[in-house]
């Protein structure tokens, strides 16, 4: 978690490029990430400088000789007229063509990067605030400070793609587990949230993978993939990645449910929350889609969409709202009994409704799955997790009840599930229940409440005690009658 500490720093940044004209939050978190991108190249420099010399061998560096005034450790020592120029006018179009490969991310979406910020003094201000923050005091700063400076966006509720919260992303990679031979696909990527906590989760549990040169090669290359339609945010989600260490991640522009989306039987794991309050036009959408759940709704045609990515025997994790697991129309209805008749459904995981709060109030759910195309569910694994963490109202403070860890746990362990009572908070429900539920999936449908049972006394007994009330009652009147005639 962010400390109070960075918070305090990033809020006065935030206000600098507020007061000084940048109020579009937008713009704000774009300038902000650029800045941040340009002192972490400086650092990577020093440390592969610092390891150089240790080692005693030559290192060539990206900044050549006749650049090293354009690093962050040297500019920013500068007057503030001249700081201005040097990155206005040098760094920015240094960053730009900085990586080889014309076809990256990192090429594609800093090429038309701007430089806004509209005077000296502000980015001289801004500057001296940043170089403050230690982002290698802990591994994940980098993680925490974005997610922050994504909290603070104002357009988070209404844009959707970068408001889910972290530690429930981190819940969905632990449950998931990625392997290093694993082709993970987000297709509403936003920041790439699940991308860099995919790739975070891989360098801790496979210490070997940078040994191995083919797997370091796919983890650079071919691993990661993220599509969205907002070009701020592929910005922000390539420079996200490569900051987080990912040489060349493929961060697309696409419209992931278009017909000009032709991927198919590519991926091993999805990874997504796509957005789910839109509705489309049926000649914006790809047939191949319309063919499995005939709708508008973006979250069905979302759904159909993972079973067409994924690879036989690949797996999906897709937050859902609660009316995809229960609504009663025939395209609910059909997507709901693809994934369960033809595939193999395993667990419905459902969120309480305070998760995606100040943004959203709106319940859901965890929908996992691996597309077989020959079915395979037998029993779906059920978790009512009631508390993640945090209060659950707008202000989303701390709190001890988290069923996050539980979850994990039990996931990874089904079969001691087998024995529990839906009286629990997890359990089994067997395929053919579902199926004579018109494939609801909701937990409520099939959870079972324990009321207690409570004895009231006798009427008889109720009606004495009335009467020995009245009379203490009419006693103690009398007495006060009493006490005032003295």
């Amino acid at each position: 978690m962010i400390t109070g500490q960075l918070r305090n720093k990033v809020d006065k940044i935030w206000e600098t490029f507020w007061t000084g004209g940048i109020t579009n939050p937008l713009d704000v978190i774009e300038q902000f990430t650029y800045l941040i991108f340009i002192k972490n190249l400086d650092d990577i420099e020093t440390t592969k400088e610092n390891d150089a010399s240790l080692l005693g061998f030559d290192y060539a560096g990206m900044f050549p000789k006749d650049k090293q005034h354009l690093r962050w450790s040297k500019f920013k020592n500068y007057e503030a007229a001249t700081m201005y120029k040097i990155v206005q006018e040098e760094v920015f179009p240094f960053i730009k063509t900085l990586h080889s490969n014309a076809d990256s991310a990192y090429s594609k979406y800093m090429g038309d990067a701007i430089f806004k910020i509209p005077t000296p003094q502000m980015l001289s201000k801004i500057v001296d605030s940043i170089s403050t923050i230690d982002m290698e005091e802990e591994a994940d700063t980098k993680g925490d400070l974005y997610e922050y400076i994504l909290s603070r966006l104002s357009t988070s509720g209404t844009n959707g793609q970068f408001r889910t919260p972290r530690h429930i992303i981190d819940m969905i990679v632990k449950i998931m587990k990625p392997s290093p031979e694993d082709i993970i696909i987000d297709p509403a990527a936003g920041s790439a949230g699940f991308l860099v906590l995919s790739q975070q989760y891989l360098r801790d549990n496979y210490l070997d993978l940078f040994f191995d040169n083919e797997k370091k090669e796919h983890f650079n290359n071919t691993m990661f993939y993220g599509y969205d339609m907002d070009r701020t945010m592929l910005r922000i989600g390539a420079m996200n990645m490569m900051m987080h260490g990912v040489e060349n991640p493929n961060i697309e522009y696409k419209d992931s449910l278009s017909e000009k989306n032709t991927d198919r039987n590519k991926y091993t794991l999805v990874l997504a929350n796509p957005p789910f309050k839109g509705s489309l036009d049926y000649d914006t959408v790809s047939d191949d889609l319309l063919k499995i759940t005939k709708t508008k709704k973006t979250e069905l045609l979302f759904l159909a969409l993972f079973l067409r990515l994924l690879k036989v025997g690949g797996r999906c994790a897709s937050i859902v709202p609660d009316g995809v697991l229960f609504g009663s129309s025939n395209a609910h209805k059909d997507i709901r009994k693809e994934i369960i008749e033809n595939h193999k459904l395993e667990a419905i995981i459902s969120m309480p409704s305070g998760v995606f709060k100040p943004y959203a109030g709106v319940s859901t759910a965890i929908i996992i799955f691996t597309k077989t195309g020959t079915g395979g569910t037998d029993k779906v694994w059920f978790y009512d997790m009631t508390a993640d963490g945090y209060s659950l109202d707008d202000k989303r403070t701390p709190i001890e009840e988290n069923d996050v860890e539980d979850i994990i746990k039990r996931f990874n362990n089904l079969k001691e599930e087998e024995k529990r009572e839906r009286t629990e908070k997890s359990f089994f429900v067997p395929k053919e229940e579902i199926k004579e539920n018109d494939y609801d999936l909701s937990i409520n449908k099939y959870k079972k409440i324990v009321y207690e049972e409570v004895e009231y006394p006798h009427p008889k007994e109720i009606l004495a005690r009335i009467n020995e009330l009245e009379f203490e009652i009419t006693k103690g009147l009398v007495e006060l009658e009493e006490m005032l005639d003295e």
